[in-house]
């Protein structure tokens, strides 16, 4: 058998008398030499100073007894020294110190080495490891990274405690919130006001054996131990020897029962496994044991194999990875738009990119040694130092600059320099980068010269041309550009007018003014295109009209330019109001005549009904003395009185149908009276159904309004009847507000009212006219095939409503 598996397997089984022989061995003393033996037999008691903080240090008052980890540790160690303890007890870390400095204390355990205790105690090596804790709910088992905590995740920590110190500085993303007692963190974890809770293992031992905190669980460390050691007066540096050969002598286990005492708490340890192979082992055959340990032995022999197979893999991999990364670099840097040059403080170039190389035109590794003045003539020497001592002084890059390169042809390239400062192997240079601008210095000579040409053609356009920006959506909007034809326009100069103060709004004519905000306003709000007429005042006060229309363009980002134009259209609007002026006078004159005819009609209605009806009343009675002297005398003579009679009927008809046209009287009694005759005469005229609606109180209107809309009202039944081809029309008056509204609808074939042609309805035309002599408004929908309606609004002054 192999002689390493023989050693295993007597080990096995040898391993449960080893447990049983340190667990039960007799405590070993430390071998003191002659002056600590001297020493101990002068000192056989020792003060030993506890701070009364549980589990450390306790004090029973019924029983007037000491217990606590820190009072059977010193226990053990003084009857190891063969000496006995007098125990002094002290509230907190201050008072203890104070007693040293007086000389009360010679011992205290459990304390933490700080460069202010060093002043006064003499540590020995730590003899257990108290880790900071977070204790969080059981929710799962993984362990939480303080690393990739969220800012919403708060941590409850005491206030002025080193973990405080520690997470504060060294985890910036945490947000702490510090409480005055650990006890007092583990209640906001419970209350959910904080997601974790940070304390040490001895202050947790004791809080987790309390009901309430028995549902949370430890979930991480915060990787800030405390070191406990014993301290010792620094006077007396024998006895600091003494504690620390004193300490070294203590059983490997004896700290650790005294942990598992004191501070109860369940970790995934190592001991635990071994412990319970020890009880296996108690429990299991030799043969299984040995198998199992050449079983175990062959499986880590097998592991090890694999790990180290798995290891060269990685690093080869690794190696490979570095050199593909490495070629990746060079290739970028070789292929890079970017001529790179690594230049020494003499000048001279110490490496050079193909980049480089390929734009100033030389071949590989031609630039390498060659000065960096032959490259670019003006980079003398003495300038070459100041730039290299500038980047030497500052380590950061320095402003770049713009300048023309020789090329190897002799020819000139322009390039944008960058300088930086590099140490690389223990070699200082100053990196050169060079941009190619040639096509940036050909783009800006374009640019120049498209911005010449444009304020050539906007200075000979024969209006103001300018151009409003807005960089963002909060900011105010500026004019950017103002042609300088605005001294021709209104007298100001170009850079007056751009002025924040003053603007094409500074301009406007007072009474312009509201219309002038609406319009920008509304452009600028909505980001779109602005358009507005309107008088303008020049520098010498002469009155113009200008057209105003700018076209809106975003940019993204909430960019935003109008650029436009301000046209003089004084002599256009001038000949607009005089046309318009004169419209309206000739819309009155025929409102004037169409008046005057219909008082003329009204005239003439009144003599032919007045007189022709007198001389035909005359004449039927002339006619009726004559039937009554010879009836029945001339047979023939009564046949000619009866048709005498029946043409002076005809005649009275007649004159009753010339009045009526000329002027019904039903005007007299209202419109609404008037409306529903002539709707009814129509009907009966036309036999096509009809539906009238007006209301039963109508106000009074003046005759002119009156005849007009039974007027417009006779027009549109006599287009419905010629044109329509109509089975039903509807007559609505009604009152909206302080309009009279009439309504004229019907079923017919409809027309396109945009494909209209202007005079080629003059019925429509004559309606229009008659509307606009009114003071109202005429609206007609109508679509092929759907019918039309005809809309007629006359506003009603009030004194024809009172």
């Amino acid at each position: 058998m192999n002689p390493v598996f023989s050693r295993l397997l007597v080990v096995i089984l040898a391993w449960p008398l080893l447990v049983w022989g340190e667990e039960n061995a007799p405590r070993l003393r430390p071998s003191f030499d002659a002056s600590q033996r001297a020493w101990l037999e002068d000192h056989r008691q020792l003060r030993v100073g506890l701070l009364m903080q549980a589990p450390w240090a306790l004090y029973d008052r019924r029983l007037q007894r000491l217990s606590g980890a820190n009072v059977e540790l010193m226990g053990r160690l003084l009857q190891g020294m063969g000496v006995e303890p007098v125990w002094v007890r002290f509230a907190d870390q201050a008072e203890l110190d104070g007693a040293v400095r007086r000389g009360e204390v010679d011992l205290a355990p459990g304390l933490v080495q700080t460069p202010r205790g060093l002043r006064l105690w003499l540590y020995s090596g730590p003899y257990m490891r108290v880790p900071h804790l977070v204790v969080g709910e059981r929710r799962d088992t993984s362990v939480v990274d303080l690393e990739r905590l969220e800012r919403s995740d708060v941590l409850a920590v005491r206030e002025s405690s080193p973990a405080f110190d520690y997470l504060r500085k060294n985890y910036g993303n945490l947000q702490l919130q510090p409480v005055t007692s650990e006890r007092s963190a583990l209640t906001r974890l419970l209350r959910q006001e904080v997601g974790y809770a940070v304390l040490d293992e001895a202050r947790l031992s004791l809080l987790l054996r309390e009901p309430q905190f028995s549902a949370l669980s430890i979930v991480g460390d915060i990787g800030l131990p405390q070191l406990l050691r014993i301290a010792s007066r620094r006077d007396q540096p024998l006895l600091a020897q003494i504690v620390e050969q004193t300490l070294q002598t203590l059983p490997a286990g004896e700290i650790e029962r005294l942990r598992a005492r004191w501070l109860p708490l369940k970790y995934p340890q190592v001991s635990d496994s071994l412990a319970f192979w020890r009880s296996v082992s108690l429990m299991l055959l030799v043969v299984v044991m040995a198998v199992v340990a050449i079983m175990l032995h062959l499986r880590q022999q097998r592991r090890s194999l694999e790990r180290q197979l798995l290891e060269a893999r990685l690093a080869l991999s690794r190696r490979e990875a570095a050199e593909q990364a490495l070629r990746l670099a060079q290739f970028s840097i070789d292929h890079s738009t970017v001529g790179i040059l690594w230049v020494n403080w003499d000048s001279h170039v110490r490496y050079a990119n193909q980049a480089a190389e390929a734009m100033l035109g030389y071949a590989s590794g031609a630039l390498v040694e060659r000065p960096l003045q032959a490259l670019e003539p003006s980079l003398s020497m003495d300038r070459w130092l100041s730039l290299w001592k500038l980047a030497r002084a500052g380590e950061q890059a320095l402003p770049g600059f713009e300048s023309d390169c020789r090329r190897a042809d002799g020819g000139s390239l322009p390039v944008d320099v960058s300088l930086s400062f590099l140490r690389f192997d223990q070699a200082e240079y100053l990196v050169v980068f060079l941009s190619d601008v040639t096509e940036r210095r050909r783009a800006r000579a374009a640019l120049q010269e498209s911005e010449a040409r444009l304020k050539g053609i906007a200075g000979n356009v024969p209006g103001l041309v300018f151009r409003l920006e807005r960089a963002a959506v909060e900011q105010p909007v500026v004019f950017a550009y103002i042609s300088e034809a605005s001294a021709e326009l209104v007298g100001y100069p170009a850079a007056e007018l751009q002025r924040a103060d003053r603007g094409i709004r500074s301009l406007v004519h007072p009474d312009d003014q509201l219309s002038y905000r609406k319009s920008q306003d509304a452009a600028l709000a909505g980001d779109s295109d602005w358009q507005w007429q309107g008088r303008i005042l020049t520098r010498h006060g002469q009155l113009r009209w200008a057209d105003i229309k700018a076209t809106a363009r975003r940019l993204g980002e909430g960019r935003v330019v109008w650029d436009g134009i301000v046209w003089d259209i004084t002599e256009n609007k001038q000949v607009e109001l005089e046309l318009g002026e004169s419209r309206a006078r000739l819309r009155e004159l025929s409102a004037h005549l169409e008046s005057v005819r219909e008082e003329e009609k009204a005239r003439i209605a009144r003599e032919v009904h007045d007189e022709l009806g007198q001389v035909l009343t005359v004449l039927k009675l002339e006619t009726a003395m004559c039937e009554l002297a010879c009836a029945g005398q001339v047979a023939e003579l009564d046949q000619r009185l009866q048709s005498i009679k029946r043409l002076i009927a005809q005649l009275f008809q007649l004159v009753r149908d010339v009045a009526t046209a000329l002027r019904p009287p039903i005007l007299d009694a209202g419109i609404a009276s008037a409306i529903e005759w002539q709707v009814r005469r129509f009907e009966a005229r036309t036999q096509i159904p009809c539906l009238v609606e007006v209301p039963e109180q109508v106000p009074k209107l003046s005759d002119g309004k009156a005849i007009g809309l039974f007027r417009i009202l006779q027009e549109a039944l006599t287009n419905v009847m010629r044109h329509a081809g109509a089975h039903s029309v509807q007559v609505r008056l009604s009152l909206e507000g302080d309009e009279l509204c009439l309504w004229v609808s019907d079923d017919g074939k409809g027309f396109a009212v945009e494909q209209r042609k202007p005079g080629q309805s003059f019925g429509l035309v004559g309606m229009q006219e008659r509307v606009l002599m009114l003071g109202g408004q005429l609206s007609i929908d109508s679509r092929p095939g759907e019918g039309t309606t005809l809309c007629v609004r006359v506003v009603v002054s009030e004194e024809e409503v009172a």
